[in-house]
């Protein structure tokens, strides 16, 4: 029988909202300054090239791609695509034995 996938997105206003459902001793503004300042403490770790390491949730990293001829796909002429540094999320070890539980 072929397993089905239910489609769940996360906003961060939904990841706010479930986080002050677990502490109401928190308000909705505190636990939203948080969550902004831990994303916006990641973007400039990374935008230093560090390497961000969350324990039990995984890692953030950036990874730098080759310059490459691709092509068009409407004409197949050939393109230079220009060297780029892409964001890489690896899953930690938890995150990974939880989802084989799905």
């Amino acid at each position: 029988m072929p397993r089905t996938y239910r489609r769940f997105y996360m906003t961060k206003s939904q990841l706010i909202e479930k986080i002050s459902e677990s502490n109401p001793n928190l308000t909705k503004k505190e636990i939203e300054f948080i969550v902004n300042n831990v994303f916006s403490n990641i973007k400039e770790a990374l935008s230093s090239g560090d390497k961000v390491e969350i324990r039990g949730f995984g890692s953030f990293k950036i990874r730098e791609k080759k310059a490459k001829i691709g092509r068009n796909p409407k004409t197949g002429e050939q393109v230079k695509v220009p060297p780029k540094k892409v964001p890489y999320f690896k899953p930690g070890k938890e995150i990974k034995e939880t989802l084989l539980k799905l």
